[in-house]
């Protein structure tokens, strides 16, 4: 009897169990929605939440909520407005490079009292005695000639003035002017190597200390190509400074040309190699190499620009290595031309600021000191400053009329 009764306690007690199981499933069942409530057109807008201007996408149009007057009184109504059309830069067409330099003839005569009418004021004394020559001396060395150009100058002029006697103004102007162009060089190759015979494209790197003007002067360079008819690619291996990526980025874009950069502070050397990479691949005639300022008595630095040479050999060889210096730093130039020359292989160099305060004479210095030529020159801030170096124009804008 007793099991009968412990037998029946047990199957109560599991009833009981599985009720509680089920009713506790129901109960966590989750209830329909309520049927959708008509929308009441009367009633006033809601009012729009603080982030709902910055959370709708760019590429969707705007939705406003305005009240209309229809028959039955006023009712708003949902207004779609088209998103703002973002429109692409201008693209701007470059000043043509021909005879840049003449047409920019009276910023670089600026520079022409320190050397070319010092010089004539001097040769025009009726008696040349030693110490005019020395004065001429100090009037060359003062505008950078350097000291072995300037002597072996002097010594010209001494033995022409000699010989011709009598010196009529015109005469000394066109004396001066042979000589200087002398100095200064007529026969040398100053085009800006960019259109290799066996490939494209042609490969430019800019090279510099910090302050010379060289992602300026890539800019200007781009516009240079551009006005002669070639497509650029920029490659923006200053990735130490953002600025500078944006800086080249804009003059890009104001001619059409595409810029290829990194992170900040990313390897220089990368971005070289995919700027040449992308530049092969559009097929560009010319990819321009912005590399970072460097400090010519900071080896790692140096080092570190030889390897981005390196790095963007592997694509094809560099066909310019262009140096850009601060014309106005005269004879501190020389030494950061000298540094730089050791670590890669100049090729011709660009002159900044070759206006106003600038001695003419660090063109010859600098050809001398590396014995490669000036190529370009700057003679201002406008966008269109930078010319091909004439030495005929140079001297004229000299000596003046």
């Amino acid at each position: 009897m007793e099991t009968v009764i412990l037998a029946v306690v047990i199957a109560v007690v599991v009833l009981a169990a599985l009720g509680g199981l089920v009713v506790g499933s129901r109960r966590r069942k989750p209830l329909p929605p309520p049927p959708p409530k008509a929308p009441d057109i009367t009633a006033p807008p809601a009012e729009p939440h603080v982030g709902d201007e910055a959370e709708t996408p760019r590429d969707e149009p705007r939705r406003t909520i305005e009240e209309v007057d229809l028959p039955g009184g006023p009712a708003p109504v949902v207004i779609e407005e088209e998103p703002p059309v973002v429109e692409a830069p201008a693209i701007e067409i470059p000043e043509p490079t021909e005879g840049r330099l003449v047409r920019l003839r009276a910023r670089l005569s600026r520079s022409q009292n320190a050397l070319g009418k010092g010089l004539l004021t001097l040769l025009s004394r009726e008696h040349l005695d030693e110490d005019t020559w020395e004065e001429i001396e100090d009037t060359l060395l003062t505008a950078d000639v350097g000291v072995q150009p300037t002597q072996e100058l002097v010594e010209r002029l001494r033995e022409r003035v000699k010989v011709l006697g009598t010196r009529t103004p015109q005469e000394l102007r066109g004396l001066l002017r042979d000589e200087l162009l002398t100095l200064v060089g007529t026969d040398l190759d100053r085009t800006v190597r960019t259109e290799p015979e066996d490939r494209k494209p042609g490969i430019v790197m800019i090279v510099g200390v910090n302050g010379t003007g060289k992602t300026t002067t890539t800019g200007k360079l781009a516009r240079v190509l551009v006005a002669d008819g070639r497509t650029v690619v920029l490659g923006a291996a200053d990735t130490f400074r953002a600025a500078a990526a944006d800086q080249l980025q804009t003059w890009g874009e104001r001619v059409g040309a595409h810029t290829v950069r990194g992170p900040e502070a990313g390897d220089p050397a990368s971005v070289a190699f995919d700027a040449v990479k992308e530049g092969k691949e559009m097929g560009v005639d010319v990819v321009l190499i912005d590399t970072a300022g460097r400090l010519h008595t900071k080896t790692g630095l140096m080092d570190e620009l030889g390897k981005v040479k390196r790095v963007v050999e592997k694509h094809a060889p560099l066909d310019e290595v262009l140096l850009v210096l601060d014309a106005t730093t005269g004879q501190n130039g020389l030494v950061q031309a000298r540094v730089f020359a050791e670590v890669v292989d100049i090729t011709g160099i660009v002159l900044t600021k070759l206006d106003g305060t600038a001695k003419g004479g660090i063109v010859v210095a600098v050809q001398r000191e590396l014995g490669v030529p000036v190529k370009l020159v700057g003679l201002g801030e406008g966008a269109d400053d930078l010319a091909p170096f004439e030495p005929e124009a140079f001297v004229d804008a000299l000596i003046g009329d």
